[in-house]
């Protein structure tokens, strides 16, 4: 099978091969030696973070990662409350082809025009070329929508609420672990409904549904509101987002919620008879998050000695390591499987292993985020108890045994609650407002991050922004809307107000 991949549709250039990323400094094997400064060197920080938490490694491939178990762990668990969260509104999981044919992606024109730069395609089948190209999905509305025309015929199969988990492709000139690499895995809904009202309802819900996810189960505040024309889906009536802040001042788009209208409908022929017995067509909503949210974990809660997981999706919420002297450590290793059996509620690990001290052991969990350790020694085992280390930093507690499972439990709780706290703390603190370009351009040299500004709505005073301040509009959100001011570019009286930052 060959594969053509269009990237400015052309043929990709040989150079794209070679990794544009700056790698941490590293040993012959390829293993990271140690971890930059966070504050230093945040590129390299991150990038020495996932590879030596063994997140994720380089593919053969240019621009594909290798999902590693720890960092597949992390993402199982983001998966499985995120898909909770869509079933328990009514949503079903389906799945659909890799391949799209070239003809279905181009039904609807504005659609493939904006994909058409990342697109991957496949021209051979074994040693005959196809007699139409295939597309890797950049994304699935195309070949779900072509379902949906065979499926819905009456106002009685409607709302169509179907979810996948799969895959995506799409030719990124300049890669990074998990913020952006050719093949990544996501998620995808996709609704049709009767009237637009409903499926502007859906949109909202959904967004609503990826604020909630992310800021209470990964303590990632974000930004949620209307993006701008300009940044709107490729065939979308409107775009919603939500927007993360990340430490050195970029927004990290963190995942989108578009209403459709009928366009794909219209495109796909998807047709259905209503009650007043009139064929219409349905009004279409699609809707997704990536495994690029671990990038924005990783960013907001890492610090200086790694990685630090919010409990609620963290792959071991605590280990136990066993502090062993040589005397009394039967003793001590069948206290901590006793336990690990008591905790049996929560994710734990016990480090049991001989080939390394307790000092190596604490060391490696901490870079690894685990949110808690339990320590128990000869000491601990004779007075029924045993010392909680947060990841937090905030100290040492000596607790009994008896009782652990509901201490844990509330620790974990207080430790998810800072770390949203501290995020949320540090958005407000990088969130400045600016009347004229002269004050965002000194606000953002000041505090890198969100500038809050009033907007006119107009694309040329969006583009001069643009190019004077070189960031880019991120979203609307509702709270903001409604307050007078004027434009910061022309000065025409408006009631928009918009976010701008520098951009991953």
């Amino acid at each position: 099978m060959a594969i053509y991949l269009g990237f400015r549709d052309s043929l990709a250039s040989l150079t794209l091969f070679r990794s544009p990323l700056v790698l941490p400094t590293m040993k012959e094997d390829g293993v990271v030696k140690e971890i930059p400064h966070k504050s230093e060197n945040f590129s390299e920080w991150y990038t020495a973070v996932v590879l030596k938490a063994e997140l994720a490694d380089y593919a053969p491939v240019r621009g594909c990662m290798v999902i590693r178990p720890y960092g597949y762990a992390l993402w199982e668990n983001m998966q499985a409350r995120l898909d909770r969260r869509i079933k328990e509104t009514g949503h079903v999981n389906a799945y659909f082809p890799t391949l799209i044919p070239e003809s279905f992606l181009t039904k609807e024109a504005e659609h493939v025009k904006g994909f058409s730069p990342q697109v991957a395609w496949v021209t051979h089948g074994g040693d005959e070329k196809l007699t139409e190209r295939l597309a890797l999905r950049p994304t699935s509305e195309a070949i779900i929508n072509t379902m949906y025309a065979k499926w819905v015929k009456s106002y009685r199969d409607l709302p169509v609420l179907i979810n996948q988990w799969c895959n995506i492709f799409r030719w990124e000139k300049a890669t990074r672990l998990f913020l952006r690499t050719l093949e990544f895995l996501w998620q995808e809904g996709h609704t049709l409904h009767r009237t637009r009202d409903e499926a502007q309802v859906e949109t909202l819900k959904i967004l609503d549904l990826y604020v909630d996810f992310v800021e209470n189960d990964l303590a990632v505040p974000v930004l949620a509101g209307a993006k701008p024309e300009s940044e709107k889906f490729p065939g979308a009536v409107d775009t919603y987002s939500i927007e993360a802040l990340m430490p050195d001042g970029q927004a990290l788009q963190a995942g989108t919620s578009h209403l459709l209208g009928q366009h794909f409908s219209e495109a796909f022929d998807i047709k259905y008879l209503d009650e007043d017995n009139t064929e219409k067509h349905p009004w279409g909503t699609s809707w997704g998050v990536s495994t690029r949210l671990i990038g924005g974990l990783i960013m907001t809660h890492g610090d200086d000695k790694g990685l630090f997981m919010p409990p609620r999706v963290a792959p071991h919420q605590a280990v136990i390591v066993p502090i062993l002297f040589g005397k009394n450590d039967d003793a001590v290793l069948a206290r901590c499987r006793e336990t690990k059996a008591q905790l049996a509620d929560y994710r734990v690990q016990l480090d049991d292993r001989t080939t390394q001290t307790a000092g190596w052991k604490y060391n490696e969990h901490e870079m690894r985020g685990v949110p808690v350790r339990i320590e128990i020694g000869p000491k601990d085992v004779a007075k029924e108890q045993c010392v909680l280390v947060p990841r937090d930093g905030s100290g040492k507690r000596f607790v009994p045994l008896a009782g652990l499972p509901e201490t844990l439990g509330k620790l974990l709780d207080e430790i998810q609650a800072g770390m949203l706290k501290r995020a949320r703390e540090f958005a407000a603190s990088r969130t400045s407002d600016a009347a004229t370009t002269d004050e965002f351009k000194a606000a953002l040299e000041a505090k890198p991050g969100y500038v809050r500004v009033h907007w006119c709505k107009s694309q040329e005073c969006e583009d001069s922004l643009i190019d004077a301040t070189k960031t880019t509009p991120r979203n609307m959100p509702k709270s903001d809307q409604g307050k007078p001011g004027k434009c910061i570019v022309c000065g025409m009286d408006t009631n928009t107000v918009i976010y701008y930052a520098r951009t991953y």
